[in-house]
């Protein structure tokens, strides 16, 4: 007889839990990055909104979604303790019914990615694979505190951003494009640290050695606030350097707001960082579109 005759059940998911499964509040980000992408590749839009909107929905329903099933999945016995109302621990979403929407949705991503030219395939290979190694075993690298939150953050941010530019421009982004990304993938390590917070104690129980369970609190969001300063103050000197030196001040602003929240958010990391994802982090992704535009004006002038 099974250890787990709830992996059996074939009653099926309620429909809201299944919506509550692939997260659409996490679908912004790389929605948001892809965008940046678009914009920041200097191509014509015209002629280019159905394309678009394909790798917005494939960035954010699809592959975004996709990992956040494959996440809840393989994070069951977590979300046991972290939290129990989940979908899955919670039973709305019964039996093996949580790694077969996962499954599809990977089958899902690859299709539609492959409408999108070969840097969009190429892209979407990529970020399937990444979703499954971030949270499946054997590799599951969610259990490292470094490779976890940077591999998120490289399928939040730098990855979309070069889908978007890539596909806009039917080719390889310029290397400008692809250096701003980066750097910006780069600082999104820290939001994602921050993120770790709210499982803190589920993850000390299990072994997960994020940043906040290894550093502790207070010096996990120091170095949460440092990887995502460092990497802007980057974008700066080199919008500057590109000679785009108005959206560099403008960037400038949103990395100074973002200063006074994290004397905030350091008085207390654990309590305030749901507070600084809502303040700090909006400044962030704020710059992130003024670098595109700057990008724009710079892939104007060549």
């Amino acid at each position: 007889m099974s250890a787990n005759p709830d992996l059996h059940s074939s009653s099926w998911p309620q429909p809201l839990a299944a919506l509550e499964l692939i997260k659409p509040i996490t679908w912004f980000p790389p929605m948001w990055a892809f965008l940046c992408g678009v914009v920041s590749s200097g191509g014509a839009l015209s002629g280019q909104i159905g394309l678009i909107l394909l790798g917005l929905v494939l960035a954010g329903p699809i592959v975004c979604g996709m990992s956040q099933a494959a996440n809840d999945w393989c994070d069951r016995h977590v979300d046991k303790i972290n939290e129990p109302h989940r979908p899955i621990p919670s039973g709305r979403i019964p039996g093996m019914w949580g790694a077969w929407i996962a499954i599809a949705m990977s089958v899902l991503a690859l299709a539609v990615g492959w409408q999108l030219g070969p840097w969009g395939f190429g892209a979407t290979v990529f970020g399937v694979l990444a979703a499954w190694a971030y949270s499946a075993e054997p590799v599951r690298l969610k259990r490292s505190g470094w490779w976890g939150p940077g591999l998120v953050a490289l399928c939040y941010e730098g990855l979309p951003w070069f889908t978007g530019a890539a596909v806009l421009s039917a080719g390889a982004p310029s290397l400008q494009v692809v250096i701003i990304a980066a750097l910006y993938a780069l600082g999104a390590h820290g939001i994602m640290t921050l993120n770790d917070f709210k499982a803190l104690e589920g993850d000390r129980q299990l072994g997960i050695n994020s940043l906040p369970v290894a550093l502790g609190p207070e010096r996990a969001a120091r170095l949460a606030c440092w990887m995502m300063i460092v990497p802007q103050m980057a974008v700066i000197a080199l919008l500057t350097l590109w000679g785009q030196p108005i959206f560099a001040v403008a960037i400038l602003a949103a990395v100074i707001g973002q200063l006074m929240a994290m004397r905030v958010l350091l008085k207390d990391p654990k309590a305030k960082a749901p507070w600084y994802n809502g303040t700090g982090v909006s400044l962030y992704v704020g710059g992130m579109m003024i670098a595109a535009f700057g990008l724009r004006g710079l892939e104007a002038l060549v």
